[in-house]
């Protein structure tokens, strides 16, 4: 605080206690400040379980699920064509299992525009079920994601008037908000989760 804005105190106990918080507050700030997209983006990524677990055999026998865009416009500029082999790629159909981790069973209705100059899409992806769709839409699933902050209790920071600010900011891991697990028909030796 600058001393033109800070209050008058009647007494220097009320002083001390005043620059107490303000220099706690200004740790925190630091705190705040020092965690970048380079600390965001070294956090461990959380394993969870999936939500639908599918039997192989229940995967074999579901019908073949194909979404398309519900609806679709083109904006107004051109196709970079130097990224003509990324986006034959990434349009190409992958299987996957959708997960909405925050709604549980509800589908999830998502806008995707993998590339300039392709149009802008809205997607309605069904869960818990085996589907096919292109291979961007399974990508922007995955990357759906959030980061858990908590404070390092080994660090203590300091004591005012409201207690003891007991630790550090740090960020414990990456979680999905949404996910997209691969799915093949094939029985594989291999139980580790695969890319698209």
């Amino acid at each position: 605080m600058t001393d033109d804005k800070r209050p008058k105190m009647k007494t220097s106990e009320a002083e001390k206690e005043l620059d107490k918080i303000a220099e706690s507050s200004k740790d925190f700030e630091n705190q705040l400040k020092e965690i970048n997209l380079d600390t965001l983006s070294a956090a461990p990524k959380k394993d969870v379980e999936p939500i639908h677990k599918i039997a192989q055999s229940d995967i074999e026998k579901s019908n073949e699920l194909y979404l398309k865009a519900n609806r679709s416009f083109q904006p107004n500029e051109k196709f970079n064509e130097k990224y003509r082999q990324d986006y034959i790629e990434a349009k190409e159909y992958v299987k996957f299992i959708a997960e909405n981790r925050e709604c549980i069973g509800e589908a999830i209705t998502l806008w995707v525009k993998p590339f300039a100059g392709v149009p802008c899409e809205e997607w309605i992806v069904p869960v818990g079920k085996p589907l096919w769709a292109p291979r961007y839409v399974a990508e922007r699933l995955k990357g759906c994601t959030y980061r858990e902050l908590k404070m390092d209790e080994s660090k203590p920071v300091g004591t005012n008037q409201f207690g003891t600010m007991t630790g550090q900011l740090i960020v414990e891991s990456t979680k999905n908000r949404l996910d997209a697990l691969p799915v093949s028909n094939r029985k594989s030796i291999f139980m580790g989760a695969s890319n698209f």
